[in-house]
């Protein structure tokens, strides 16, 4: 019994003795973190969709902390979030306009001709070795869905064989922008309407062979407007998001609809310019 007894005494005075060092230890030899990076990283998301460029919210929390990434650094969390985290760091956030993911492309099976059938692995990045696709337009969307299967927020439908975008479900994740073997999904502001749904560079009589909707880089859209937001370069229509004041003049004159808008308010330019020219010719008359 006292030998028992002993060993009990005996174990808990080591237990205690090692506890006691163990303490010290992690005193003595703590590696300070900064309050910070808690912080922030609670009030990110928790995504961890690495939209931000970084492995995942830890990563940016710390990232923030260290100065070595701004406040807004954060696609999902928006305003709320960098406002938040600005507080925490105690700077003030800059406002940043949101963004998404917009696949620059209106050539579906209905409008597009197609110079193949292809019958391989149903992935664009394999399309593309076969020829550059199976579509006339080496331009354009191949629709088989590596994009909307790398997509973790459901964003990416492929409708009539052209992948679509979900503006109110896409995070700016931007995986992908990296997977697109044509490189055809492009950053646009989320408030944007007024989108120019090609990428072609051929001349407009070769975009008119291959797809009914391509721009043919007739100017008319530059001419039309009012604000000097669009412009031909190397044949293609593109607009400065910036100068745009979505008036959708363009849109209603574009003469093969490569360029898109919000359908109420180009049917209300539609009208309005069909008054005008009728006014126009009575005058005249």
């Amino acid at each position: 019994m006292n030998d028992i007894l002993k060993t009990v005494v005996g174990l808990g005075s080591m237990g205690l003795f090692f506890g006691v060092v163990l303490a010290y230890a992690s005193k003595k030899f703590a590696v300070e973190t900064d309050p910070k990076i808690e912080a922030i990283n609670n009030a990110l998301p928790g995504a961890n969709c690495g939209g931000c460029g970084l492995p995942g919210c830890a990563a940016l929390a710390q990232a923030i902390a260290n100065g070595e990434a701004a406040v807004n650094a954060c696609p999902v969390g928006g305003a709320e979030t960098a406002s938040a985290i600005a507080l925490i760091m105690g700077v003030q956030a800059d406002a940043a306009e949101k963004r998404v993911a917009h696949v620059i492309c209106r050539g579906d099976c209905n409008s597009a001709l197609q110079k193949a059938d292809y019958q391989g692995i149903h992935d664009c990045k394999a399309a593309v070795l076969a020829n550059n696709g199976q579509k006339a337009c080496s331009f354009g969307c191949l629709g088989f869905g590596t994009c909307k299967n790398v997509c973790d927020f459901d964003a990416i439908s492929i409708v009539d064989g052209i992948a679509v975008i979900d503006k109110e479900k896409c995070v700016a994740c931007g995986k992908c922008l990296e997977q697109c073997p044509k490189s055809i999904i492009k950053w646009v502001p989320y408030k944007q309407e007024v989108i120019v749904e090609c990428n072609s560079h051929e001349f407009g009589k070769d975009v008119k062979d291959k797809c009914k909707v391509g721009c043919i880089g007739c100017g008319i859209c530059q001419k039309v407007c009012p604000f000097d937001a669009v412009h031909v370069i190397d044949k293609l229509a593109v607009i400065d998001y910036v100068k745009c004041k979505q008036c959708h003049i363009c849109v209603v004159k574009c003469p093969t609809g490569a360029i898109s808008g919000n359908l109420e308010k180009t049917e209300k330019v539609r009208i309005a310019q069909e008054k005008k020219n009728a006014a126009v010719e009575k005058s005249n008359g």
